[in-house]
């Protein structure tokens, strides 16, 4: 039977006829996943009932009739019933605390993933008025943008509407620092760690620059060796271009590699990891050795080479100056408190301040003790990543794209700038998308298929979410 006979009718619908069909589908089934919880809540509840009738205050026997409730649904859905007694209080919990979460799931305004960014950044507000206001801004966020980007939004939302100081709640949370060890299958085993979220990053960013500088040289090996190989290009340049200001954390230098001193053959000329595996090992090396130069050294971090760890954080300056416990934010990431941030701001090398309009949140001037850059400076303030909808790609991975094409009279200005990572900023120029730039650094994109995208910077949805949390809900 030929392909063609066997072709679906709907193979001929427009490319806009499928996404119009997409976004009816995803309606529904986010209709339906709310129904879900629904179900799951009420089970809970029956659950709960018949517990009530056990006259037994024996905690085996009270929780037997959960057990058997668990059990019933989950042998229904194929799931464990261990799993599905989580899934049913969980249930619970947002029916009955997040209603207009679970309001806007059924009726497809936004996903299940977006219910959990609410749930987690809003479980420790426990005051019904302050949650149903942080419930409110949340979902303006999550009605405009992609569960990745609305998350450390919303995290902020929470941060700022909690009734107790993230101070308090950090130094609580940070004596629960911890290291631990999963054994895993054939012979590894994962090293998990808790540790303060600036603390965090900063490795994580360290062991990329490891893994870039071993993957850079790996390239230039492979050049040198082939006399016709063109120049590859490599990632962007791990040069960070601070945000609002950036500081960074010295790693000492590691001294020449003794096995290649002595002539044994060049790792890296043979090197094949990819950058997990290179982020791994450089771990392993920084860790058990100090540095990669012992002999037990796996070969990640060259020798010599001295990285440091770059983190952006933003602070008000009522915080910076210990007038306010408002918290500071760590991009990427979300809230830190006061006092971690107030220590990095003391040693960082670089700080910029960023001014925000009252009335819109929207940046509006960023200076610095170093005046040069200015309109980058503003630009990585006021985008804080890729401008493309969805996409978080840092901004220190990005170029400063002009709106209007500079080669058909684009003026080289703020208000015709934004960043954009090299996946859209090709796609800009190499698709039908196209992009127009209005007040505030909105950016309206247009699809092949006529539809518009709105991408709004991040300051201003957060400022208007905030403002929306000022008013009573409207439930």
């Amino acid at each position: 039977m030929s392909t063609s006979s066997t072709r679906h009718p709907s193979d001929t619908r427009s490319l806009g006829a499928v996404v119009a069909g997409l976004e009816a589908t995803r309606r529904r089934i986010a209709a339906l996943h709310a129904q879900e919880l629904q179900l799951l809540a009420r089970a809970d509840a029956i659950a709960a009932e018949q517990t009530g009738r056990v006259p037994s205050v024996e905690r085996r026997e009270r929780e037997m009739p959960g057990r058997a409730v668990a059990a019933e649904v989950g042998a229904a859905l194929r799931r464990p019933d261990r799993g599905m007694r989580d899934r049913m209080r969980d249930a619970t919990v947002l029916v009955d605390g997040f209603a207009a979460t679970v309001a806007a799931l059924r009726e497809g305004r936004i996903d299940v993933a977006h219910v959990r960014v609410i749930r987690d950044a809003g479980a420790g507000i426990t005051d019904a008025d302050t949650r149903a206001r942080f419930e409110q801004a949340a979902l303006v966020v999550c009605e405009r943008e992609a569960p990745g980007r609305a998350k450390p939004i919303v995290s902020v939302i929470a941060q700022k509407l909690h009734p107790v100081p993230l101070q308090e709640r950090h130094e609580e949370a940070a004596a629960g620092r911890r290291v631990w060890v999963r054994d895993l299958d054939d012979g590894m085993a994962e090293l998990a760690a808790v540790l303060p979220a600036v603390l965090a990053y900063a490795i994580r960013d360290r062991l990329t620059q490891h893994a870039r500088a071993v993957t850079a040289a790996h390239r230039e090996r492979a050049a040198e060796g082939a006399s016709d190989a063109q120049p590859n290009g490599g990632e962007p340049a791990t040069e960070g271009r601070a945000d609002t200001f950036e500081t960074r954390l010295d790693a000492g230098a590691g001294a020449p590699d003794p096995a290649a001193e002595a002539g044994a053959p060049d790792p890296v000329a043979t090197d094949t990891r990819n950058m997990d595996q290179v982020r791994a090992d450089a771990l392993t090396d920084l860790l058990l050795t100090g540095c990669a130069t012992a002999p037990a050294a796996t070969g990640a971090v060259p020798g010599g080479e001295a990285v440091t760890a770059t983190v952006h954080v933003v602070i008000p300056a009522a915080t910076l100056t210990g007038e306010s416990s408002a918290p500071a934010e760590l991009l990427g990431y979300g809230p830190i408190d006061p006092d971690t941030a107030r220590r990095l701001a003391a040693t960082a090398d670089l700080w910029e301040r960023v001014f925000t309009s009252p009335t819109t949140g929207a940046v509006q001037h960023v200076d610095t003790y170093r005046p040069t850059r200015a309109q980058r400076r503003h630009l990585d303030a006021r985008d804080e990543h890729c401008r493309f909808p969805g996409c978080r790609r840092p901004t220190h991975f990005c170029d400063h794209d002009h709106t209007h094409d500079h080669a058909r009279g684009g003026p080289t200005a703020v208000g015709n700038l934004a960043n954009l990572c090299t996946r859209h900023h090709t796609l800009k120029h190499a698709t039908a998308w196209t992009v127009i730039q209005k007040a505030h650094g909105l950016l309206e994109w247009t699809s092949p298929t006529g539809r518009v995208y709105p991408d709004v910077p991040r300051r201003v949805l957060e400022f208007t979410a905030l403002a929306a949390a000022q008013d009573p809900p409207p439930f």
